[in-house]
């Protein structure tokens, strides 16, 4: 069985709330955050990115059992914001961990749910001649100025160490759903990405979510009741909850990996992130259910179970996810624009 042996999370401490945004461009701000179901959106400091928070993560998966990095056999970096067009950021983040130089390393991208593509992808690998595997979601959330996309672009980033001993959570299965579906895209000379708006719903989101859920339902013959937390992934604060309904999961179910609404939506991380604040309180035995969405388009479902293991993780775990949500540090949105200009020469 292999499952989830570490994880630890990145959440950068500045904050801006949506209706700045729209105040500094002259829309609408009245009840704005209560629109997009977003209160606040994290924001990565100028000299942050994918690879920086990426390598927080992991340091913070290491930490509770201080695990040996070294052994990692292979590793997966999936971003939207990786920093270079031309030069992987597998091998950067690989480096400044001292991971092994004999590994495999990947960079991977399909929107919002590249770092779970990761972890279906290096699941097959953990065998006799690799024990361990790292799987990471990172992302500083790429949006045009004013678009309604930068309300809600977030930073932040997860790590997920996966083996076949040891384990704290289980995976039980998981399955994908696909299409070509153009809700969301950016071309190569551009530098930020467009979105097709009436794509974004139920030919985009809810057809794919619901999809892979429905798929990994009918293979492992669960309904949504046999799980104690399920959630999917969370580009705003309206579309999972209303996946759920559709489903027939609760939002008693949905609530503690509902991160959204305090730190936006970090694209890649996004998913990842919501599985991390579940297993920072869920118990032993317990299922989780997960599906990620990329835009272009798919998702992936997980099942997990979780074991004994977990309790011992989360007592020696000093970097919960609540704990990064709540150290905060509101900010101006100039301060946030002034980067984005500087760094995108607009």
């Amino acid at each position: 069985m292999i499952g989830i042996v570490s994880y630890g999370t990145y959440i950068p401490k500045y904050r801006i709330k949506p209706s700045q945004i729209a105040h500094a461009w002259g829309k609408e701000v009245n009840g704005v955050e209560k629109a997009l179901g977003v209160f606040e959106k994290s924001v990565a400091s100028v000299d942050e990115d994918a690879v920086t928070l990426a390598v927080e993560a992991t340091l913070n998966a290491a930490l509770p059992f201080n695990f040996d990095l070294s052994k990692i056999g292979a590793i997966t970096v999936g971003s939207e914001s990786h920093p270079y067009a031309v030069k992987p950021t597998s091998t950067t983040v690989a480096g400044i961990l001292g991971l092994p130089e004999n590994l495999l390393a990947v960079d991977l991208e399909f929107a919002c749910k590249a770092g779970t593509s990761g972890m279906q992808l290096l699941s097959g690998l953990v065998g006799k001649n690799i024990k361990y595997v790292l799987a990471i979601g990172s992302d500083v959330a790429q949006s045009r100025p004013s678009d309604v996309l930068e309300y809600t672009a977030g930073s932040a980033a997860a790590s997920f160490i996966l083996g076949s001993k040891d384990t704290i959570a289980d995976i039980l299965d998981f399955t994908s759903y696909s299409s070509d579906t153009p809700d969301f895209w950016r071309r190569d000379t551009e530098k930020f990405p467009s979105h097709g708006g009436r794509f974004s719903g139920d030919p985009g989101y809810f057809t794919h979510i619901i999809g892979a859920t429905k798929l990994l339902l009918e293979k492992r013959k669960l309904k949504p009741a046999d799980f104690e937390f399920a959630f999917f992934h969370m580009p705003n604060g309206k579309f999972p909850k209303e996946a759920a309904r559709r489903l027939g999961f609760t939002d008693e179910q949905l609530k503690p990996g509902f991160i959204v609404s305090q730190i936006g939506n970090p694209y890649s991380a996004s998913a990842m992130v919501g599985l991390a604040a579940i297993l920072d309180i869920a118990k032993p035995h317990q299922k989780i259910f997960m599906c990620s969405y990329g835009s272009g388009a798919g998702s992936d479902s997980f099942v997990f179970e979780t074991t004994p293991l977990l309790r011992e993780f989360q007592k020696k775990n000093q970097r919960s996810v609540e704990s990064q949500i709540q150290n905060k540090q509101m900010i101006d949105y100039s301060l946030v624009a002034r980067n984005i200009i500087n760094k995108y020469r607009i």
